[in-house]
């Protein structure tokens, strides 16, 4: 994981989501080397630095002009001072930080304990939001791993709207241009269901023309010839079955959420935005 990575605009939000499960951290971070230190105090303190054992290692893999991820304030006060490596410590890193003791087990394989649930804390503050966002909230000591895995299926879903807005906005341009309809308003399942339509005009159903006039289902049917230069209609009708399917996850996670006894749904009023 490279700096850069944790200084996106939505990183608080999505940092965490990477250590979620096993599957999903394998792809960008590796274990470079493992050392046990039994005591702490040490291998790093005011009084004494960084040990030798301990400087040898970050030495070994420190490139010039990077900085490295630490695991609280003292330790980059220590680290920069006394080998005068600059390190990072900021409130994304400590997502990364959450996120590699709740897989710590994974990573290293010599660390054979499971972490128990006060264990993870502080617990990740973009998952929290997630939850919030989707109108749950829990006390962070209640987090556990079904509760993690769930939220990384509601963030998969969000970003499902995420990849697909800037073509389905474009969609939309095409719509007014050639159909005169303004789109205006309308959501991203509105726009992918009015593309399906007018590239599948035959096969509309009577739930999705009831998203709009009786007028403007007409037209879509009229003009349907007009799109077939603009449309390619197996990519729109894929993007519109992966945002129904995403529809689909997210309330059946929502269900499941809402069967929990420690878990509470917030108001709309009390939610993060």
């Amino acid at each position: 994981m490279l700096e850069k990575d944790l200084k996106q605009p939505d990183a608080m939000q999505n940092v965490w989501a990477n250590f979620g499960a096993d599957y999903r951290v394998e792809d960008f971070i590796w274990l470079k080397e493992f050392q046990e230190f039994k005591d702490k105090s040490c291998a790093i303190n005011q009084d004494t630095g960084v040990s030798w054992d301990l400087t040898e290692m970050i030495k070994r893999y420190h490139v010039h002009g990077q900085k490295i991820a630490v695991g609280n304030a003292e330790y980059k006060v220590i680290i920069e001072n006394s080998l005068g490596v600059p390190c990072l410590f900021d409130e994304i890193v400590m997502e990364v930080m959450w996120g590699l003791k709740n897989l710590m087990h994974f990573l290293i394989p010599q660390e054979k304990m499971k972490l128990r649930n006060a264990d993870r804390l502080p617990m990740s503050q973009g998952l929290m939001m997630i939850l919030n966002r989707h109108g749950f909230g829990i006390k962070p000591e209640m987090v556990d791993n079904d509760i993690i895995l769930a939220t990384c299926m509601l963030l998969d879903c969000e970003y499902c709207d995420v990849k697909n807005r800037n073509p389905l906005r474009l969609a939309g341009w095409h719509i007014e241009e050639v159909s005169g309809i303004k789109f205006e308003g309308w959501d991203l399942m509105k726009l992918a269901t009015a593309v399906k339509i007018i590239c599948y005009p035959a096969e509309a159903t009577i739930t999705e023309k009831a998203m709009f006039t009786h007028d403007e289902v007409l037209k879509f049917e009229k003009d349907a010839h007009k799109y077939e230069d603009r449309f390619y209609k197996g990519l729109c009708l894929n993007v519109y079955n992966e945002m129904v399917e995403a529809r689909a996850h997210i309330k059946s996670v929502h269900e499941a959420l809402k069967t929990l006894p420690y878990m509470h749904e917030v108001r709309s009023s009390e939610r993060i935005t």
